[in-house]
């Protein structure tokens, strides 16, 4: 599994079965709210900022491999994924 999460020129693909588009990620966070209360009881959270950050684990949601998730660039992934149309 990939140790990171994809930035803005990043993608994850799935290198068992080329999946570029549904991925179940599950990670942990630490984070302090400020929470803003009406009259009524009805809250909403106006800020967050987060106090840490685990990545647990990343799985193909069409295979479910976790073990073949890697992180690409998204170019890279756009002329695999069009390589793959035009063989088919």
């Amino acid at each position: 599994m990939s140790a990171e999460l994809p930035g803005p020129s990043t993608r994850l693909r799935c290198g068992g079965c080329g999946n570029l588009t549904r991925f179940d990620v599950t990670r942990t966070r630490r984070t302090t709210e400020f929470w803003h209360f009406d009259l009524a009881g009805e809250y909403v959270v106006e800020e967050t900022e987060v106090k840490g950050e685990e990545l647990e684990s990343v799985s193909c949601r069409w295979c479910g491999r976790d073990d073949a998730i890697e992180v690409v660039g998204r170019t890279e992934s756009a002329d695999d994924a069009a390589d793959q149309l035009t063989q088919k």
